[in-house]
């Protein structure tokens, strides 16, 4: 069991505001622009912990203990690192192209307070009872993006519609999901482990994991839409509704499935710590056997659907200089809670100040803010949706930051 846990845990140590090229348009126009964009957060884990995880390192006693704290039932975490270079140019008198690539890693994780205890504790508090170990999951995948697409901003002179395609290279993907009943038994003496198996689980290559493999193909889609108005108060407003990520990957026949529904029973050994195995006599258990007694696995090519992202703003200006925002982003297929936001702006000749505050996703509450220069010939946006793991870190599990340099084209 430690093994199957091992395997869930593992792949956060590979590595928005809202990964979207269209949003910009307005303040940047015909431009080539680059941008860099990583968010992560969690509703069970503290900051100090999570960083832990992503990049390595000695995780003592206190911090699991911190993180123990924040655990409920049911827990979260998700990570998504995006890079991009784009390019808005000329296309007619009321239609500009976009070209662009791109890199996306993301993954997103749900796992139960047992799960968690196993994982960092072992099983020695579970001695007597049963760890439940249902409707756990994670999905981690990398792929690049290359993208096509155009965006209208005259329509009906006022509003804009923005449209694109991309092609997707996949290149690494880990899918693992329990069903109800997966659970692990230890008996009282510790001398009987019962383990309940019922997931399924799928992985790209596994002979191609380097940088830049080539394990699937696949497409997607981007539609923008954002018009003015006019409330009923007679403040000017704007809305914008955006979904990006509309696609899926398909993967190559040397991707690998594994399914399972069984009972697997270790007796006469006594287990104190399924993360500590060191008898000799249980050496041979390790995650490639432990699969292949548990699960049927075939190669086959599949395909998987990737995380897409719908947001909705609608902005209100009090005056040419100050707004405020109230905002919906929702994440499919992600473990994601729908996410509402408020964003106040404020101007300042060439600056622009923006505070962001939003509860949902993957954290109870996220603080942030933006600073954005726009000049005549340049565009440079700094900020972050997620400041407070950096200020409480034995508290929140939430962090990221977003930049984005644009030179504007005439």
């Amino acid at each position: 069991m430690a093994c199957l846990a091992l395997l869930l845990i593992l792949p956060t140590t590979t590595p928005a505001q809202y990964n979207t090229n269209f949003l910009n348009y307005n303040l940047t126009g015909r431009s080539v622009s680059t941008s860099f964009e990583f968010a992560a957060g969690s509703t069970g884990i503290t900051n100090e912990m999570g960083k832990k995880l992503m990049w390595g390192g000695y995780i003592d006693s206190k911090m699991k203990d911190e993180s123990a704290e924040l655990l409920k039932a049911k827990n979260n975490i998700g990570l998504c690192l995006n890079y991009d270079v784009n390019a808005f140019i000329k296309g007619g008198k009321s239609v500009d192209y976009l070209i662009g690539f791109s890199n996306q890693e993301i993954l997103n994780s749900s796992f139960t307070k047992d799960f968690y205890e196993l994982m960092f504790y072992g099983n020695a508090a579970f001695r007597g009872q049963t760890a439940d170990l249902s409707n756990c999951s994670l999905n981690a995948l990398r792929f690049q993006e290359f993208k096509f697409g155009a965006i209208m901003h005259s329509v009906d002179s006022i509003a804009k519609i923005g449209v694109s395609v991309s092609v997707l290279k996949g290149e690494q993907l880990f899918y693992i999901k329990t069903y109800d009943h997966s659970s692990l038994y230890t008996s009282i003496d510790g001398t009987e482990l019962t383990l309940n198996s019922n997931f399924n689980m799928a992985v790209s290559d596994t002979n191609n994991k380097r940088f830049g493999g080539f394990n699937g193909l696949g497409a997607s889609a981007d539609i923008f839409f954002e018009t003015p108005y006019v409330s009923r108060f007679g403040n000017k407003c704007l809305l914008t509704v955006n979904v990006n990520n509309l696609g899926f990957v398909h993967w190559w026949k040397e991707s690998v499935q594994y399914s399972s529904d069984s009972t697997l029973t270790f007796k006469g050994y006594n287990v104190t710590n399924v993360n500590d195995l060191r008898d000799s006599a249980l050496s041979h258990i390790n995650s490639d056997s432990l699969l292949i007694n548990l699960s049927n696995a075939h190669k086959e090519d599949f395909n998987v659907n990737i995380p897409t992202n719908l947001l909705m703003i609608n902005k209100i200006y009090f005056n040419p200089q100050t707004s405020i925002a109230l905002g919906f982003r929702h994440i499919f297929n992600a473990n994601y809670r729908p996410y509402v936001f408020l964003e106040p702006e404020h101007r300042v000749k060439n600056m622009i100040f923006t505070f962001h505050v939003g509860y949902g996703g993957y954290v109870n509450l996220d603080v942030g803010a933006a600073i954005t220069w726009n000049s005549k010939g340049w565009f440079v946006k700094l900020g972050s949706n997620s400041l407070q793991g950096y200020f409480l870190p034995k508290k929140a599990y939430a962090q990221g930051v977003f930049i984005c340099l644009a030179k504007k084209l005439k």
